[in-house]
């Protein structure tokens, strides 16, 4: 292929995945976003095998089948409940992707000089500290969404002037590793374990109320990773997609701080600013149980009510009854809706997609803006498997670590019934006052068993 075709090919790709973003933005058009960017990519694949530059073509298509059929596996195996921690993991890898071309680019860099080589060199030190921050960061995140590490924030002492003096070690290493001419590697190496450890603090330093965030910001360094790798490699295709995951990742980021009322700032500076801790465990009066075939009842004899999932019901896979319950009720004339939290599910549209699997109509899934003015009018709210995203004390109690943040104001429905395990904290490690209001009721045990139940009951 000559290079003039790749050049087509690459041009035809870059608009095609930007036809991926596009449809991805809606859920009608989700799919065939979907589709333009399994094309996208495989016209940017073929098309780089068969450039005039490429040797070695053995080796790389070996590479693409050994990480085809892992992908392969992952895509069967991985349940849709484990889709954040997959994408914090994918993410590490390309950061560790970034550091490898960097190293590459180093050891053989040509016969540069000048501006060229300084340029060069730039690209090298920059692409190296994004990949590493990328590649420990995302680990943290794949531990904490797994469950491996703990979701409070680590506070360690003077942790913000630590992340400052990794930066500011790392930009002088940077000047003196392009005056040397890139002869500095003892440079390089430092500057590598540096951004190691500060990638690696930076999100242990984020509570898990904000781990969505970061697993969107985190996705826009991949993206910056992926260019940085591009400039390096010479390879405009990657520059472009690059440069599309990390701005859409950016933006989508600042949207979710702007809806979680964070400081995007704050977010990705390791949770600057925020010093709240916890309040673990603490009690807060008595809980009132109730049982399946009394929520039956209630449900019977509603005219409006709203199901508010999160994770909870993700991790039971109780969309489907949920889906025959909101349907068994409508067709008795029972206005039922659905209220979405931005980051119910611990990712950007997982309950949307959750729903939509279990064929739940579009038009009554509503956002938390959409919806928060009617809970009053309200006369049953089941909040199934959500915590966090509940809590009255963000918008009651200053002192708490997730204060301002908005959430679905369940409590001022006329009966909220909560579907849980325990009485454990949610996600962020925050108790939560609604359990025990008076127009509360707990409905204890797996999410799916209980939605069932009640599904009999009617």
């Amino acid at each position: 292929m000559s290079q003039g075709l790749v050049s087509a090919a690459y041009i035809v790709a870059a608009l095609c995945f930007i036809g991926a973003l596009a449809g991805l933005s809606k859920q009608e058009s989700a799919k065939q976003g979907n589709l333009l960017g399994i094309i996208g990519m495989a016209l940017a694949l073929l098309a780089t095998i068969l450039s005039p530059s490429v040797s070695g073509i053995g080796w790389i298509i070996l590479a693409m089948v050994v990480g085809g059929a892992i992908g392969a596996r992952l895509a069967v195996k991985v349940e849709m409940t484990q889709m954040p921690e997959l994408v914090a993991i994918l993410h590490s890898f390309v950061g560790l992707a970034a550091v490898l071309v960097g190293f590459n680019s180093w050891l053989d860099h040509g016969v540069l000089v000048g501006a060229l080589l300084t340029i060069h060199l730039t690209e090298i030190f920059l692409g190296v500290f994004i990949g590493a921050v990328t590649f420990t960061g995302s680990i943290v995140a794949f531990g904490k969404l797994r469950g491996i590490f703990s979701s409070k924030a680590l506070m360690l002492p003077h942790r913000h002037k630590l992340n400052l003096a990794a930066v500011v070690v790392s930009v002088g290493l940077m000047f003196y590793f392009v005056s040397t001419g890139g002869h500095g590697g003892s440079a390089l190496i430092l500057m590598t374990l540096i951004a190691l450890a500060f990638g690696w603090h930076l999100v242990a330093s984020i509570g898990g109320a904000d781990m969505p965030v970061v697993i969107s910001m985190l996705n826009s360094y991949s993206g910056w990773a992926a260019a940085a790798a591009g400039f390096m490699l010479g390879n405009d295709l990657l520059i472009v997609t690059g440069a599309l995951v990390g701005s859409s990742g950016a933006i989508l980021s600042y949207i979710m701080c702007k809806a979680m009322n964070r400081s995007f700032v704050s977010v990705i500076a390791g949770g600057f600013g925020n010093d709240a801790v916890a309040s673990s465990d603490e009690v807060q009066g008595e809980h009132v149980e109730v049982g399946a075939e009394d929520v039956a009842d209630m449900l019977k004899n509603a005219s409006s009510v709203i199901i508010t999932p999160g994770y909870g019901l993700a991790v039971a896979q109780a969309q489907y009854p949920v889906a025959e319950i909101c349907s068994h009720l409508r067709a008795k004339g029972i206005a039922v809706r659905f209220g979405i939290h931005p980051v119910a599910g611990r990712l950007p549209g997982h309950m949307n997609v959750l729903l939509a699997e279990a064929r739940v109509p579009y038009d009554i899934v509503l956002e938390m803006d959409e919806i928060n003015d009617d809970f009053a009018d309200t006369d049953v709210v089941l909040v199934i498997g959500a915590n966090d995203t509940v809590n009255p004390a963000a918008a009651e109690d200053p002192a708490s670590p997730i204060a301002g943040m908005p959430v679905l104001e369940v409590w001022k429905a006329k009966t909220v019934v909560v579907f849980k395990r325990s009485m454990n904290t949610g996600y962020a490690g925050v108790q939560n006052p609604l359990f025990f209001r008076d127009n509360t009721l707990m409905l204890f045990g797996d999410a799916k068993d209980s939605v069932e139940a009640i599904l009999k009951a009617l």
